[in-house]
């Protein structure tokens, strides 16, 4: 599922790794739901066309020649241009994957309990066994744990069993031509074809999800282009078919992205009596010191690790597990910007390599708010005086910090996590 691009940079959701059309989380990393369709970390902004301004084209058709003459223009072999992209077809299924948003959401809880099961643990262990060389040489090369790229191949498409079926270049075509982000695909179909000429790939072999993401831990093109490697030195780049290929191009993509070699992502914490939930944002960072100077611990009084900065978060609120992230957390938003995604390949990098999991409970009597209930509760807070923003639905730090307002004058605790029993107090 991999959209990100550094580089422009990667990443969608498990379970077809990020394959999910979940709401996309804001700046800070708010969602805490479920990661959203490969984007790869940082989505490059949308360019127009490097023709200029085009008129809209009456068909796909006519939109592909568009793209063709294009495509030319910028270096593209004919021979390469003739193989992409004759006979290639309008994927109607792709637009309706991609303009649907789910109304619900799971529960994290439900996530990562199917992100982070004991079958996906066990195989992700028999894949690093049976795999092991080729690992290896990725984490001496870049610096990253080996458990930490089998456990986002596990999470982006179950160990390769399931990395989609769409032909990358007819979904790209597809979104370029009709979908929420044209000049976004556009640019995306225009690097496959760079992949393709460059002789890495056959059009045939270029399967993926519905959003462009390709492969075993799912790039999108622009990030093939940026970060794959030939890990196993055949002079081709393929994270379809070589392991050793998967395994050092997502090594290289994590590394690139600011991994600190021989850093944990970070661990479990318990938070002291009295507790400043507002401090609880990816964006409040202070070092492990300052912390523990709070109250901090690690599970057991155990020490922090040695972070110059370092977040709490506490993505179900004062009664679900507390968690102390580095930088290396945030190196892993990058390749899919969801709190729940990163902790699902924290969570499962350490199960894999034999360290336990997450061992705090979680309220799963709760129930998740609908976006329309998320969009209730902030036009109710906002009636009431609250600074919560435009109501759009959406959980962000300005949403949270109004009802974590709201939580205090009501004598709550104020710990922004917003449930369905708070809505109905917020009603009455």
């Amino acid at each position: 599922m991999l959209t990100r691009v550094l580089l422009p940079a990667i990443l969608l959701l498990p379970l077809l790794g990020c394959q999910s059309t979940a709401a996309a989380p804001d700046a800070a990393g708010a969602d805490t739901s479920q990661p959203v369709p490969s984007e790869q970390g940082v989505s490059p902004e949308d360019a127009s066309s490097s023709t200029g301004v085009v008129a809209e084209p009456r068909s796909f058709e006519e939109w592909l020649a568009d793209f063709r003459a294009d495509a030319l223009a910028q270096g593209i072999s004919q021979g390469t241009v003739n193989r992409a992209l004759d006979g290639l077809r309008f994927r109607p299924r792709v637009i309706e994957l991609d303009g649907s948003q789910p109304e619900f959401v799971r529960p994290i809880w439900e996530y990562l309990d199917t992100a982070v099961s004991n079958a996906r643990v066990t195989q992700g262990r028999d894949k690093l066994a049976a795999n092991r060389q080729a690992a290896s040489s990725a984490e001496a090369q870049y610096g990253v744990p080996a458990e930490v790229v089998t456990a986002i191949w596990g999470i982006e498409s179950n160990y390769g069993s399931n990395f989609g079926d769409f032909s990358t270049l007819e979904a790209l075509a597809t979104l370029a031509y009709d979908g929420r982000r044209r000049d976004f695909a556009r640019g995306e179909l225009l690097a496959a074809l760079q992949i393709i000429d460059a002789g890495d790939i056959t059009p045939q072999r270029m399967k993926g999800s519905w959003a462009g993401a390709m492969g075993h831990t799912q790039f999108i093109p622009s990030s093939f282009v940026a970060y794959a490697r030939d890990g196993d030195g055949d002079g081709h780049r393929d994270i379809w078919a070589s392991i050793p290929d998967v395994m050092a191009s997502t090594a290289n993509y994590l590394e690139q992205s600011g991994w600190r070699e021989g850093q944990p992502w970070g661990m479990e914490v318990s938070l002291p009596s009295g507790f400043d939930y507002a401090q609880t944002e990816l964006d409040t960072r202070r070092s492990s010191a300052a912390w523990a100077e709070q109250g901090v611990t690690g599970l057991d009084a155990g020490r922090l690790p040695a972070f110059d900065e370092a977040s709490v978060i506490t993505p179900a609120g004062a009664r679900g597990p507390a968690f102390l992230v580095g930088p290396n957390f945030r190196t892993i938003l990058r390749y899919n910007n969801a709190t729940s995604y990163a902790l699902a390949v924290a969570s499962l990098s350490d199960r894999i390599a034999g360290r336990p999991g997450i061992q705090g409970g979680w309220p799963r009597e709760e129930q998740p708010l609908a976006r329309r209930q998320v969009e209730e509760m902030q036009a109710r807070l906002s009636a009431l005086g609250y600074d919560v923003g435009t109501p759009d639905g959406i959980l962000g730090p300005n949403t949270r910090q109004g009802l974590r307002a709201w939580q205090r004058d009501q004598g709550l605790v104020p710990d922004g996590f917003a449930t369905r029993s708070l809505l109905e107090r917020l009603g009455r």
